[in-house]
């Protein structure tokens, strides 16, 4: 399993309680679903090329200037642009998004461990920030540390931002330049993974370059919508984010309860090292139309799940069945 969320196994896709992708619990916000009904009286003409609205209203909520943004149809496609414009090897953490390889892979570029390799002229760092699979988060100054070494021996920095409306005061947004990229998406704080709302924010050079490889209209209506409003619902988004802070240390708590290690996260999910093959688990919970994130894709055993953060009653129904089919 590559990605989570396949809610298209039988039935509806809302008879399925999700945990393997990390998604607004409530789903789409009310401004959103607005936006959306908005949007549909505009789908049926070509959108505008330029993005001019959508970069306008993404840049301002990201605190670029709009010559240092590109709208993308979702995060891979940013992750995609990012990893086009060089040749060398792309440097990974052991255990992080695999997308990254396999968008280094549909480019032709080598992968390397960045613990044991030293970055070269042409080759790109990637540092998923908050990393996924394990939510754990390092600072801006770090980012910026990560950066000036890659920049250094010839290389650049891509940064992942896809979760960082969870910590945004990690964020490295505000900083890009040459050499120093940043992808990002809003599908999660937003819960609009059907529409495909992802950026690129980099040096205006890097964005000229990406425009280039980009397919026209970039963009469909309906994220064309949500960008262009963004701007105007940043404290809506912060409150939700907390939020989700709040429920995440209570799940934990409930799971390190039963004897579950969890990794410290600033995301919206936890990475869970349940010490046995959940395997079992798995399907069991299945059986109960509940999905969980297994994690062979990451490079983890069987031991490990990760573990959407949702609302407060479904992070309990969660472990009720979990001690259910983990008994001895």
């Amino acid at each position: 399993m590559t990605h989570g969320g396949n809610v298209w196994q039988g039935g509806r896709p809302s008879d399925w309680l999700d945990f393997s992708a990390n998604l607004r619990p409530e789903g789409m916000p009310e401004w959103v679903k607005a936006a959306l009904s908005r949007a549909a009286e505009n789908a049926r003409y070509y959108p505008d090329a330029a993005l001019q609205a959508a970069r306008r209203g993404l840049a301002a909520y990201a605190g670029v200037s709009e010559d240092k943004l590109l709208p993308t149809p979702g995060g891979i496609a940013a992750i995609d642009l990012a990893l086009s414009l060089n040749t060398g090897a792309v440097l990974l953490d052991d255990t992080t998004f695999g997308e990254y390889a396999a968008r280094a892979k549909a480019h032709n570029r080598l992968c390397a461990q960045a613990k044991s390799a030293r970055c070269k002229r042409g080759d790109t760092r990637v540092v998923c920030n908050p990393n996924n699979p394990t939510g754990a988060a390092l600072s801006r100054e770090e980012i910026l540390h990560e950066h000036r070494k890659a920049v250094g021996s010839g290389g650049e920095l891509v940064a992942d931002e896809a979760f960082i409306d969870y910590c945004p005061e990690f964020s490295v947004r505000a900083h890009v330049k040459e050499g120093l990229t940043v992808v990002g998406s809003l599908t999660k704080i937003l819960c609009v993974p059907g529409v495909r709302l992802g950026y690129v924010c980099a040096g205006a050079e890097s964005i000229s370059r990406m425009e280039k490889l980009a397919l026209p209209w970039q963009i469909n209506a309906f994220a064309f919508e949500i960008a262009s409003e963004l701007p105007e619902h940043t404290d809506e988004i912060k409150r939700d984010a907390l939020l989700n802070a709040h429920r995440r240390a209570e799940f934990a708590f409930l799971l390190e309860e039963m004897g579950v290690q969890t990794a410290p996260s600033r995301a919206n999910f936890l990475l869970c090292d349940f010490g046995r093959d959940m395997r079992p688990a798995a399907e069991y919970l299945k059986s109960r139309r509940i999905l969980v994130r297994e994690c062979g894709s990451f490079g983890l055993g069987n031991n490990f799940l990760r573990l959407a953060v949702r609302t407060e009653t479904e992070n309990k129904y969660l472990i009720e069945e979990l001690k259910k089919c983990m008994r001895p």
